[in-house]
């Protein structure tokens, strides 16, 4: 007696957005920076073959928010150095300077990413100021 049970279904690939549901991820993608890269690069590849706006902008949040880490790490290392020095060298007044900079540096990702999730929303294209193309 053998089984003649039915092959299992392939799963099929998820089809395009919607011009709505393209948008709405495209605006996630930059609104998503707020919260470091996790969401951008979840969007970008989950997301990028099913819909040409949420693939662009996706892939600007995503170079955006690896530029962004990079210029955080490297000051986080300035602002360590900084701090010792100033530290160690009596200007006790003056340690606080490294961290208020790097707050001020995460300020200006928060406020990049809303400018772009807002000019997506809008039914534009965003481009942030400075960038490194990471992503081709």
């Amino acid at each position: 007696m053998t089984d003649q049970t039915p092959p299992a279904a392939q799963p099929q690939p998820a089809g395009p957005l919607s011009a709505a549901e393209d948008k709405q991820w495209a605006m996630w993608a930059h609104f998503g920076g707020i919260l470091w890269i996790l969401p951008s690069l979840i969007i970008f590849l989950v997301f990028k073959d099913r819909g040409a706006l949420t693939k662009q902008e996706s892939k600007e949040a995503l170079n955006w928010q690896i530029t962004f880490l990079i210029f955080y790490i490297g000051w986080t290392i300035i602002g360590a150095i900084l701090t010792s020095v100033f530290l160690a060298s009596g200007l006790w007044n003056l340690f606080w300077i490294p961290g208020l900079i790097g707050w001020l540096i995460y300020l200006a990702n928060v406020v990049f990413s809303i400018m772009g999730g807002i000019k997506v929303n809008g039914g534009g294209s965003y481009r942030y100021p400075v960038n490194f193309r990471f992503i081709k």
